[in-house]
């Protein structure tokens, strides 16, 4: 059976969305939607100035790749013609908005799922399998960095890059959080926050710290894990795992114990099959629409991001820690 398919939007993301579907095994690429694209055609396929003409095509399913404060417009319109949807993260701008498009897909008996990609790395992934080398987390801090995107307007960097940091501590712990205290910047002139440090607790007791900006010369994406036996250290732009074993052969040279500590563990840096994370992201949504086993990010987790999200503005608007309610 193959499956037909429509991307809503063609800017950076929606041609990559493009490239990834041109190719993928049991998907159909049929067309495109974007008002404002030069042309009116794209990898060999029709670009259309509407929705409606993109559902006409009969479409089994969508990817959304519209601005941010458009996703619940356009997802509506979607899961009120029966078509499946695919929507780039953050799931919307808002929590109010956030919690009308789970409704909706919930409501309707649609698929839906939010395209946080970094959920797909290689190294993350790896990573989540191998949880029990490190034993209990005690801790996680994410770090990233990079210039601003002159694609996004409508939200700022906590929305936008920030909601990666949140669902991935999130999916990693296995805990959602309880509460925030955050403070953010805006040393760009934009409208928007452009840097912004987080400190949070998870329900299950883990201590959360978050450096996200679009200020730094260079690109840094960087995710500790420390746990009772060791600790992990994840670079999701190389795709690369490192685990640091805890302690237990006794440094007897004196000079070096002043640098490396009194006692040293095994580093160990994984080898594993690398995946274009997009690719797996389709790959799990098509198996979703499919009835097939699959780890698509649901609509629920989404939601829980934006909630984060709105806590950590609350929290740096008023100055104080801002408790997450389930």
């Amino acid at each position: 059976m193959q499956l037909r398919v429509g991307v809503i939007g063609l800017g950076m993301m929606g041609k990559n969305h493009a490239r990834v579907l041109s190719s993928l095994e049991g998907v159909e690429l049929v067309a495109f939607c974007d008002p404002v694209f030069q042309k009116r055609e794209y990898l060999g396929k029709k670009v259309f100035e509407t929705i409606e003409e993109v559902i006409a095509e009969n479409i089994d399913y969508a990817v959304v790749c519209v601005p941010t404060s458009e996703h619940l417009m356009v997802t509506r319109q979607l899961a009120e013609a029966g078509i499946h949807c695919l929507i780039e993260k953050p799931i919307s701008a808002d929590l109010k908005s956030a919690r009308e498009i789970v409704e909706l897909f919930r409501s309707s008996d649609l698929k839906g799922a939010i395209g946080h990609i970094e959920r797909f790395n290689p190294a993350v992934v790896e990573a989540r399998k191998r949880l029990d080398s490190i034993g209990e987390i005690f801790q996680i801090s994410t770090r990233r960095q990079g210039p601003f995107p002159g694609r996004i307007s409508d939200v700022g960097v906590v929305k936008d890059l920030a909601t990666h940091d949140f669902d991935l501590t999130a999916w990693l712990t296995g805990s959602p959080y309880s509460e925030v205290y955050a403070r953010v910047a805006n040393k760009s002139g934009r409208t928007h926050e452009d840097l912004v440090a987080v400190t949070a607790q998870l329900r299950t007791g883990v201590i959360a710290n978050h450096l996200v900006n679009w200020i730094s010369p260079q690109k840094d994406r960087c995710i500790v894990l420390i746990g009772e036996k060791g600790s992990f250290q994840i670079d999701t732009l190389n795709a690369d795992l490192v685990f640091s074993k805890n302690g237990e052969i006794q440094t007897e040279w004196s000079d070096i114990a002043r640098f490396r500590g009194v006692s040293e563990g095994d580093v160990i840096r994984y080898s594993f099959v690398k995946k274009e994370p997009l690719q797996l992201e389709h790959e799990e949504f098509r198996n979703a629409i499919l009835d097939k086993q699959n780890s698509s990010v649901s609509l629920e987790d989404g939601l829980h991001a934006v909630m984060v999200a709105e806590a950590v503005i609350d929290s740096a608007r008023s100055l104080q820690s801002v408790r997450i309610t389930p």
